[in-house]
């Protein structure tokens, strides 16, 4: 005769629901932190200019996803690399180098060797991600195989690139691109003229000027389109394959996934050229907008990066994180920046108020755990 399932005492059912009220508080914080901002910038913003600038307007939302871009992708690597207890400090300059190399390859292919720009252009993309990926696989090399401190190793790894990317273009920024780069960092999947005489329009800019020129707004710019297809890919990587289940089980207990059978020291590689190959994409992408190719494109990008990412919920411990938060996390760092600079705050405020946030996130990490913690030894 089958046992019968004995039911749980009040006590204990009591503090699971405790459980996951406090974890739902620690997880839901950030959107509700992010709505909090919309809403303060939107009456802030009204209020100070007398209702002459609006922050809620299509134009202004594409220009935060904009500025979101590079900071999301040189995150999304790095969220995989702390999950798994581990951190990428290179991730800065190693986009400045991807920039540069792009740039440099489709300038010379274009402009020395006369290949079509339909067939210089990707080119120029593939082996700029692939100059990326380098730094990030000696990276994951280094740090598994020698087990020397990713601190360390990482630190290193942004000296060496920042001091190939300058030689590479002699300390300026590479130009000589062919339309094509900028028309591809610079227009969209949508088009929308807003008002009489406007319409929708769907991968085709209108050829318009003058008044309808100016209620032209570009809806999801294609460096938009890459990031959200890489973020994609990503969010199904870590939640829904075996690759994510290993990086969660190393960050969590690295000798207990060595004895499960993970492939510790490989996984470790493979997590670190990821972070290249996402910052790689980051830094064409910055090539595409700005039309050349920049060494510093990510050096005052990459504190945001980690911002985001530890605004997002992801645990500077390991083993805990998920792609959707840094997302958030990034949209908190992007919001905030956006509407300090709409609000005429000096620059420097900004630094001030994202660490502020920073902290409070680790704080709110912390004491979650605290709480959880001290449940569970009186229970």
């Amino acid at each position: 005769m089958a046992a019968e399932t004995q039911p749980l005492p009040a006590s204990t059912e009591k503090s699971n629901r405790q459980k996951q009220l406090i974890l739902a508080v620690s997880r839901l914080w950030a959107w509700v932190f992010l709505a909090g901002l919309i809403i303060f910038f939107t009456l802030a913003i009204s209020s100070s200019t007398g209702g002459s600038v609006n922050f809620l307007t299509l134009r202004n939302s594409q220009n935060i996803l904009m500025a979101i871009t590079p900071v999301l992708l040189m995150g999304l690597g790095q969220t995989f690399v702390i999950i798994a207890g581990g951190i990428d400090l290179s991730v800065g300059w190693v986009m400045g180098l991807g920039s540069v190399v792009s740039a440099l390859v489709i300038a010379d292919f274009t402009n020395n060797r006369g290949m079509a720009e339909g067939l210089a252009i990707p080119l120029g993309f593939l082996i700029g991600v692939l100059s990326t990926a380098i730094p990030g696989f000696i990276n994951g090399v280094i740090i598994a195989k020698l087990h020397i401190p990713p601190f360390i190793v990482t630190l290193g790894m942004s000296f060496i690139a920042r001091g190939v990317s300058f030689l590479l273009s002699g300390g300026n920024v590479v130009i000589g691109q062919p339309p094509g780069v900028r028309l591809f960092g610079n227009e969209a999947l949508l088009y929308l003229i807003s008002g009489e005489g406007g319409g929708l329009y769907f991968l085709q800019k209108p050829d318009v000027t003058g008044e309808l020129l100016q209620r032209l707004d570009r809806i999801f710019p294609w460096p938009v389109v890459v990031a959200a297809f890489v973020t994609a890919v990503l969010l199904y990587v870590l939640h829904r394959m075996q690759f994510g289940r290993h990086t969660y089980a190393i960050g969590g207990n690295r000798e207990a996934a060595l004895r499960a059978g993970v492939p510790v020291d490989r996984h470790i590689i493979l997590l670190y050229t990821l972070s290249g190959i996402t910052v790689g994409i980051a830094g064409v992408l910055h090539t595409a907008r700005f039309n050349g190719g920049s060494s510093i494109a990510g050096d005052p990008l990459m504190m945001s990066s980690i911002a985001a990412v530890v605004i997002g919920g992801v645990s500077m411990f390991g083993g805990s994180g998920s792609v959707a938060g840094t997302v958030i996390g990034a949209l908190i760092v992007a919001v905030l920046t956006t509407g300090l600079v709409m609000l005429n705050v000096q620059p420097f405020w900004q630094y001030i108020v994202i660490g502020i946030v920073v902290i409070l996130a680790v704080l709110i990490d912390q004491a979650r755990d605290l709480i959880i913690g001290r449940m569970e030894s009186s229970g």
